[in-house]
């Protein structure tokens, strides 16, 4: 259990431009700007905070925080956490960084890839009996279904490549190519 001071502060400057800026980065990827702010502000606290905390801190509504909560839990990158004496709800997040990236793009992943590639499967499909479908529409579909199932495949192939040895992948950057067999050129 956690102990929790009521002390409500003016958030420093640091804190409020990187909530601003996690806000903004998340509405361009299709994420409620206040959800990422909330998920920024858990992120940077050094206590658990309540729903009425993160209301005051942001000038927010309270029901929007409830809702915001709620998705950034349906995410798995916050979690409630019982405070000694205090029957409120507290919440703080994840703080491992590498977790968080991991439980993202998981989620992107679901929500994104995996329908793309069953639509594309389903369009291919129709497309093969279809013999309105001009063959250079079919084939377009074939290729993008292709690239679809590759980015998955390479996806659960790096989620199963244990951290420290991912993160020398990641360092290696573009001399990874250089680790490949050189190929002819056509």
């Amino acid at each position: 259990m956690t102990e929790i001071s009521d002390r409500t502060e003016p958030l420093p400057a640091a804190v409020q431009r990187f909530v601003l800026h996690w806000g903004d980065m998340g509405d361009q990827w299709g994420v409620n700007r206040s959800v990422s702010q909330i998920h920024a502000l858990l992120y940077l606290s050094e206590r658990p905070l309540t729903a009425e905390d993160i209301a005051e801190a942001l000038g927010m509504a309270r029901s929007n925080v409830s809702n915001s909560l709620k998705e950034l839990q349906g995410w798995e990158l916050i979690r409630r956490v019982p405070v000694m004496s205090d029957r409120r709800d507290y919440y703080e997040a994840d703080s491992d960084v590498w977790s968080i990236a991991a439980k993202i793009v998981a989620g992107r992943k679901a929500r994104e890839l995996d329908p793309a590639l069953a639509a594309l499967r389903a369009c291919v499909a129709e497309a093969e009996g279809d013999a309105n479908i001009h063959p250079l529409a079919a084939q377009r579909l074939r290729n993008m279904q292709e690239f679809t199932r590759a980015v998955t495949g390479w996806y659960e192939q790096m989620s199963a490549v244990p951290r420290p040895k991912l993160m020398a992948l990641i360092r290696l950057g573009g001399r990874i190519i250089n680790l490949l067999p050189a190929r002819k050129a056509k």
